[in-house]
């Protein structure tokens, strides 16, 4: 087994994943890093916009709200959330971020555990792709 050592990435190395909505970037990850028991992120929001509503079945996922004006639904009711704020989301709980403010929002996730393949991550329940452009690397 390979020892898992220190490492630093970039905001501006990862590309953005537009997919969902936002700007979402997954910095370390199996993929980027080598981790084996989760990945986290950031995600950039421009006032207006979201990240569209979908669920992890085998990952918890920890929020932290950097700045911005927030809203998110859980399982269709809406919360506030505001910069210093953490978030806890627990496994199947559907989710959908929006930046209900006039500047660009930003927040930090992880995701803990791994699905057993990347693909099982996210289950998407709403369509995002009128809305936004095509994008660079899944989450």
């Amino acid at each position: 087994m390979t020892e898992l050592r220190s490492c630093i990435v970039d905001l501006d190395q990862i590309p953005p994943n537009r997919r969902r909505g936002g700007d979402l970037r997954a910095m370390l990850t199996p993929a980027t890093v080598g981790t084996t028991s989760g990945f986290m992120g950031v995600a950039l929001v421009d006032p207006g916009d979201r990240i569209g509503e979908h669920y992890h079945p085998y990952s918890e996922e920890f929020v932290y709200v950097v700045n911005g004006q927030w809203e998110v639904d859980l399982d269709g009711e809406p919360h506030p959330l505001r910069p210093e704020q953490a978030l806890l989301i627990p496994i199947n709980v559907r989710h959908r971020f929006r930046n209900v403010g006039d500047t660009p929002a930003r927040l930090v996730f992880h995701l803990g555990p791994l699905a057993p393949r990347p693909e099982l991550g996210h289950v998407d329940t709403e369509d995002t792709t009128a809305s936004v452009e095509p994008s660079g690397v899944g989450s």
